[in-house]
This record gives C-alpha cells, sequence and structure tokens, in this order.
C-alpha cells in the first residue's frame, strides 16, 4: 500500500517506512548524537529543514527576479549578522547545555 504523499505538507502526516542510502559517515554521526531509536526522527528533521531552506531561496530567487539583485552592503551585512548569531555561547554545545540547565 502507497502512502498519499501529496495530501501531506511537509512536516505533516503520518509515518512511511522507506528505503535511503546514507554515507557511512554521516550514519555514524547521527547515531553518536541521537543513538539508534532517535535515527529516524532526526533525518526526517533534516529533510523538512532542507525543504524550509529549498523554498526559502525559491523566495529570494523570485523576488531578486522580481526586485533586482540585493545591493552587496546588505548582503554583506546579512552574513555578518548570520556568522554573529551562528557563533553565540549559548549555540555552543557547552554553551547550549549551560543555558538549557540554567
Amino acid at each position: 500500500m502507497s502512502m498519499p504523499e501529496g495530501e501531506f505538507a511537509p512536516g505533516h502526516g503520518p509515518a512511511a517506512k522507506v528505503s535511503v542510502s546514507l554515507r557511512a559517515g554521516n550514519i555514524r554521526a547521527v547515531r553518536e548524537r541521537v543513538g539508534a531509536r532517535g535515527f529516524s526522527a532526526y533525518v526526517d528533521a533534516a529533510v523538512e529543514r532542507q525543504i524550509e531552506r529549498d523554498l526559502l531561496e525559491e523566495a529570494l530567487q523570485a523576488n531578486e527576479a522580481a526586485s533586482g539583485p540585493i545591493p552587496q552592503p546588505l548582503r554583506d551585512e546579512a552574513a555578518e549578522l548570520f556568522r554573529h548569531v551562528k557563533s553565540a555561547p549559548e549555540l555552543q554545545e557547552d554553551g547550549w547545555r549551560a543555558y538549557e540547565a540554567g
């Protein structure tokens, strides 16, 4: 029996078993992070995030097509802001654990 994937938005619907091929290093890294029981949920969340990124990229391209390219100074500012947020201490492994505990 096949799943009616077209009836559900990304992130919704019942779970369905599928077969995928992953590189051994990625499999090891996921298992080290979440164990065998959390593997499917981790991969499902990663797929959902990638779909969101793809949709965002498509929206950015449509915006550029309609309004022209984003000026370089704004691109630079956004890149710097992203680097700053990404390197925030609370987002680092040890900082996040301390943040959750506090």
